[in-house]
């Protein structure tokens, strides 16, 4: 009996014997809708059912709030189908209950979290909460039509943010934003700013804060520093009314250690793999999920539908794929175990990565999967029954880290690097690729993207201003940290937020405008956005000019119907007269001026346009004759 003499009630069960069958051979993935807490009323009592899977423990009970945290007044019950699922319905607890399993093994007896919990208490407690996460949701505009914004055919270009570090609020020491505070202001500025969708890192409960969601307790449940389950609801909500498509940072390739998560559940390594070669991350001294075992998979994959079903989550991005799929990844000869055919690639891990795509794209069809994966593997995002990993598509790691050494590079010195500047169209088209300009090149030193820039603080705007419109031409779908839309000097810091006074002076305000104004170009020229993943929407103008550090190429919207030119300067050096091929004759209008007065910059242009000659150049039949601004891009339209 309990404190309030309500008796643990047995046989009570959300769980059928199909789905036992499912569950057992690693193809259950709505678990969250039968493990974890779940208020029901049963025979007139209101309670709370809980299912926790723990096949090696010895015993079982619930301990929290309503029971004094006492061991053994609430004992669940161990299902005698051999699944490892104990059970135990409790009458006069619900919503907001606070809950452990007390777990006894052969070795120890512990307090866990529920694995499947929808809310958490806020760090640094570690308590699980028994939580109704029905909402009324307002967005089937949205969701009617979000295949539309999600086609890979339509414009992506991502806000990637951290919730706690967007804006503070200095007058209540410095705290975060709610997710309810920020449903008031975060969809109008991306409307403003002209962006499709944000990517939050990750939201799911995490032990610590420093870890920036990266370090994964809670894998049904979004972080309770900023507000209950609703409220980010409410938030995603705002965001799909306002037309902004919400992506979710989701990390299935590791956990960390904290003794009420995950790690040694039941007193086995239930999660993880048993041998620390396969189960123990050295670089971030994590766990590693054991992606062979059938119930982890359930787990994960379970997870990753969750958010896009209760959450109407528009895409998962998937942390550190590059780690599972090498069994050496960051470990030295000896510290890792081959595969069965004596190769390094993670076949179990490979196996669910291709699962897990299949069901996404079988649930959800209208969302988007994309990888975080840094190496030269191969057909990352391409579909699965041809041999790929079957995400939508992936991060081009190879684009960001070339580009931004070159933008790093004094412009006198970049005549002798410009293969850095070219070389990523030699594989543009072998994936779909993203471009990221993301949260992992702004932090430890690297400094902010305006710090990177080479010259004075006009040539460093300059070079950033060149680079953003460098960004929004190149094929690939965009991705841009916060911050680098203000052209922040601070590198970003996680106890801080975005230098929003730097807005009140016009270089700082000018690149707002400028990405603002790229964004709305974006989305309206199908020639920089339908053909991002075909070679036939890209062709070169001219890529050798490393003289003077100038290249131009052409972007072709679906059949070629439209085309678009873009000239790059990456010199301080104002060029007259520069010559260029094109395919058409006529008046030629300058669409956008990265050096436009309005964006700061100093006004050198075309004065709005250029008539087309006939004299060929680069194999066209009429050419242009540009004034190039320095350090500047511009785009043309027939």
């Amino acid at each position: 009996m309990n404190q309030k003499g309500h008796a643990v009630i047995s046989g009570v069960s959300l769980l059928t014997d199909h789905d036992i069958y499912l569950f057992k051979e690693g193809n259950h993935f709505k678990l969250y809708e039968k493990l974890g807490s779940h208020i029901l009323s049963v025979d007139g009592q209101d309670g709370v059912l809980f299912a926790v899977w723990a096949p090696n423990a010895l015993s079982v009970s619930v301990i929290g709030d309503f029971n004094g945290w006492t061991n053994g007044v609430h004992p669940l019950f161990r299902r005698q189908d051999h699944s490892g699922i104990w059970e135990g319905f409790i009458p006069g607890i619900g919503h907001g209950a606070l809950y452990k399993y007390y777990i006894v093994s052969h070795h120890h007896q512990h307090d866990k979290g529920d694995p499947f919990a929808f809310f958490w208490e806020t760090p640094p407690k570690t308590s699980s909460i028994v939580w109704d996460i029905s909402y009324q949701w307002q967005d089937e505009g949205w969701m009617r039509n979000r295949h539309i914004h999600n086609s890979l055919r339509a414009p992506f270009s991502v806000y990637e943010m951290h919730p706690g570090s967007w804006r503070r609020v200095p007058e209540e020491g410095n705290r975060s934003l709610t997710y309810r505070e920020m449903a008031a202001y975060l969809p109008e500025y991306l409307k403003d700013t002209g962006f499709t969708h944000v990517e939050f890192m990750p939201i799911m409960e995490h032990p610590f804060y420093g870890s920036w969601g990266y370090q994964v307790t809670g894998y049904f449940a979004p972080t309770s520093r900023y507000g209950t389950p609703q409220e980010v609801m409410h938030l995603i909500d705002s965001l799909h009314q306002k037309g902004i498509g919400v992506i979710l940072d989701w990390v299935p390739s590791h956990f960390p250690d904290d003794a009420h998560g995950l790690v040694y559940f039941d007193g086995t390594h239930l999660y993880e793999h048993q041998d620390s070669r396969k189960g123990f991350h050295p670089e971030w001294k994590s766990y590693i999920f054991n992606y062979g075992r059938y119930e982890v998979r359930n787990f994960l994959i379970s997870s990753a539908l969750f958010w896009l079903d209760r959450y109407h989550a528009d895409g998962l991005r998937i942390d550190g794929v590059a780690s599972m799929l090498y069994l050496d990844y960051s470990r030295k000869a000896g510290e890792w175990i081959p595969n069965q055919y004596g190769g390094r690639e993670n076949l179990e891990a490979i196996d669910f990565l291709r699962s897990l795509n299949r069901e996404v794209y079988r649930a959800f069809p209208d969302v988007q999967t994309i990888a975080e994966e840094s190496t030269a593997w191969p057909m990352v995002s391409r579909p699965t029954h041809i041999g790929g990993l079957g995400f939508g598509m992936k991060w081009n790691m190879g684009w960001m880290h070339d580009t931004l050494e070159y933008f790093s590079t004094d412009p006198i010195f970049r005549k002798y690097h410009h293969n850095d500047i070219t070389f990523s169209i030699w594989y543009a088209f072998f994936e779909n690729f993203m471009l990221p300009l993301s949260h992992d090149e702004v932090v430890y030193g690297k400094g902010a993207l305006a710090g990177k820039m080479p010259g004075s603080g006009l040539q460093k705007m300059a070079n950033l201003r060149i680079l953003l419109g460098y960004l929004f031409t190149h094929p690939g779908k965009k991705l841009l940290f916060m911050g680098g839309e203000i052209g922040q000097w601070a590198e970003w810091n996680h106890e801080g937020c975005i230098e929003w006074h730097l807005l009140r002076y016009q270089s700082h305000y000018g690149i707002w405008k400028l990405v603002g104004d790229l964004n709305r170009l974006y989305r309206r020229e199908p020639a920089l956005y339908e053909r991002d993943f075909e070679p036939e929407g890209f062709e070169w103008i001219d890529f050798g000019d490393h003289e003077s550090s100038v290249i131009s190429y052409l972007r072709y919207s679906a059949e070629r119907k439209e085309c678009l030119v873009a000239v790059f300067n990456f010199t301080p050096m104002t060029r007259f007269q520069y010559r260029i091929g094109i395919p058409n004759g006529g008046w030629w209008r300058e669409l956008l001026n990265t050096d436009a007065c309005e964006y700061g910059g100093n006004g050198v242009g075309n004065l709005g346009g250029c008539n087309a000659m006939e004299e060929p150049a680069h194999g066209k039949p009429y050419s242009l004759s540009l004034t190039l601004p320095p350090l500047g891009m511009i785009i043309l339209k027939q």
